[in-house]
């Protein structure tokens, strides 16, 4: 089948452009002797993990149980956390799947590690750990100068095996241009630079130490503090990225296919796909460098202005040879949402689907709580 001939609205990948995504990343790894544990909440696809994988990775990040479970179903046995988990019910789940699996988790308060501790001892299991390091977003992680106390009381705990550090800095979508994105990366990685010296004058040598963020790979990739690099966005990229200036649009993977539907007025154009296939989002962490809620592929005098449920409006700018009954490609401003907005992918190579790519670890699965 065509791209043409699709149903509407639909949720596109180009193969060839996935897969370049792919390898040139994991080249990029090898080259500079790094480890890939990619983040699987992009996709949420056993199959395009699958392809990461044949193309060179060490293991995957994880956000959700369900990644992990659909991971381990696969045969995949080195898998990380990003997150710290203290409900019961997800940690003897977690704790089921790690006889399968090498899993490595993620700690930030001494409260949480006491929960997982409990856990694993009831269990007579122990697990290694990453610490999460804060280097600027905010939200998880340690200072590094907090670091010592926390890693005096951790030390008591028996059941969890200290591994590495972890970092994620997220605080470069908020940036404005990439020179300041490089700046974040900089600052980034002299903190965690900092923090290794904290620990190794406590007695510890991190075995791991872990970054991840699309925008920032390249200066982390070169850099000689990292060991693990977790990125996940970098298998689609998508307007977000373009703008910060990470890639040019030619290689986003991910769209939205959509017909025009009607013509109101001379400048707007009503599209059937909606904030429920295009999202709402113009990034979690304050990016305003988006216009509109995508890109409209091959025509740069289109914006998407406004999206309904289920519709969207597009603005001309300027002159538009658009029409009702015509189809059109959107990349998203945010794929790792939009992905989770859909039950299949189509993956196409120039204008003919080629294959059904299922997204079959998004939390629409009841195996997240019974199975």
């Amino acid at each position: 089948m065509k791209i043409q001939d699709l149903p509407t609205p639909a949720f596109l990948v180009d193969l060839d452009k996935l897969e370049q995504n792919i390898v040139e990343l994991a080249r990029t790894c090898r080259e500079n002797k790094k480890q890939l544990w990619p983040m699987m909440k992009t996709h949420k696809s056993s199959y395009i993990a699958s392809l990461q994988y044949d193309y060179g990775v060490e293991g995957f990040l994880t956000g959700t149980l369900l990644e992990v479970i659909k991971l381990v179903e696969h045969g995949f046995e080195k898998i990380m956390l990003a997150y710290p988990i203290t409900s019961k019910a997800n940690l003897a789940r977690i704790l089921e799947l790690s006889k399968k699996a090498q899993i490595i988790l993620t700690l930030d308060t001494l409260e949480g590690a006491r929960i997982i501790n409990e856990e694993l001892a009831r269990y007579r299991i122990d697990l290694d750990y990453l610490v999460k390091i804060d280097t600027g977003l905010h939200r998880l992680g340690v200072r590094p100068e907090a670091l010592p106390e926390l890693m005096e009381k951790l030390s008591t705990l028996k059941h969890l095996n200290f591994k590495g550090i972890a970092t994620h800095p997220g605080h470069a979508y908020a940036v404005a241009n990439k020179e300041q994105v490089k700046a974040v990366a900089n600052q980034e990685i002299e903190s965690m630079k900092r923090t290794c010296r904290i620990l190794e004058k406590c007695g510890y040598v991190p075995e791991y130490v872990v970054t991840g963020c699309t925008p920032t790979f390249q200066y982390e990739a070169t850099s000689d503090v990292f060991n693990v690099l977790r990125p996940g966005n970098y298998v689609f990229y998508d307007a977000i990225q373009v703008a910060l200036g990470v890639v040019s649009q030619e290689r986003c993977a991910l769209t939205v296919l959509a017909s025009v539907i009607s013509n109101p007025s001379e400048n707007i154009f009503i599209i059937d796909a909606g904030s429920k296939c295009l999202g709402l989002d113009k990034g979690a962490h304050g990016v305003s460098l988006v216009r509109g809620y995508g890109i409209v592929v091959d025509h740069p005098e289109l914006v998407v202005e406004s999206l309904s449920e289920e519709v969207g409006k597009l603005r001309a700018l300027r002159k538009t040879k658009l029409s009702v009954g015509k189809k059109i490609q959107i990349i998203p401003n945010h794929a790792c949402s939009v992905a989770n907005l859909t039950s299949y992918l189509l993956g196409h190579r120039g204008d003919r689907i080629e294959k059904i790519i299922e997204v079959d670890a998004r939390n629409a699965s009841l195996q997240s709580f019974f199975s």
